[in-house]
């Protein structure tokens, strides 16, 4: 059989998400629900299991470039639009999610949420949380870029945005591109800088996240703020 339509219903990922939930669902079912199709004799189902293994997992599947992606025999232009608009709605979806709560009351959600917009670069990204002063999303902005080694930030241009979104706090995040969430000493040296420098207009800095590859660091849990 190589078309799930010959699957009995209890074994088709689509009819078990919808009669389940999709946390029943394999990586390579949910896969399959989204790719819709097989190629060449292969089931959908088939054709995720190969992918997961050939990209060694979901997330590196999701992270891949364009090129790779589209390299894949199965996969096209069409299907990497359309996995980038899924993932884009994700990111919005958990940023509505923010902006309608105390940030500083579901501290998991705001790591997983700059986790999820930083941690796939693979150059530095320096970005802000503009919170309004019940500590709720007003905006959130990559600020700064640069090489594999770092991003010049730049203090005034911070400042600037703060006060043009009217913020009242801010959360720092930036990533490592070596997948290690370690703070260098020159994390800490830029932290005390914008902390100084938005204490000047009355912004508080309420933590700066290093972004790694499976973890993230906080710069307020260590005392650092």
């Amino acid at each position: 059989m190589h078309s799930i339509r010959d699957w009995p219903a209890t074994e088709r990922p689509r009819e078990r998400l919808l009669a389940h939930g999709p946390a029943v669902l394999s990586d390579a079912e949910l896969l399959a629900v989204f790719l819709r199709t097989g190629v060449n004799g292969k089931t959908a189902v088939d054709l995720a299991r190969e992918l997961l293994q050939a990209f060694g997992g979901l997330r590196p599947l999701l992270e891949a470039d364009r090129r790779r992606f589209c390299g894949m025999h199965g996969l096209g232009i069409a299907t990497y639009a359309q996995l980038q608009a899924v993932l884009e709605l994700a990111r919005r979806h958990m940023q509505a999610q923010l902006q309608r709560e105390d940030v500083l009351e579901n501290p998991g959600m705001t790591r997983r949420y700059l986790s999820s917009r930083l941690r796939h670069y693979r150059h530095e990204v320096f970005a802000c949380l503009f919170l309004d002063n019940r500590h709720r999303v007003i905006a959130f902005e990559e600020l700064f870029r640069g090489t594999i080694d770092g991003a010049s930030v730049h203090p005034r241009e911070v400042v600037r945005q703060a006060l043009q979104h009217n913020a009242a706090a801010v959360i720092l995040a930036h990533n490592h591109p070596s997948g290690v969430a370690e703070p260098s000493r020159a994390d800490i040296q830029l932290t005390r800088r914008l902390v100084d420098a938005l204490a000047l207009v009355d912004i508080r800095v309420l933590d700066h996240l290093v972004i790694g590859d499976a973890e993230s660091v906080s710069l307020a849990e260590r005392g650092q703020i």
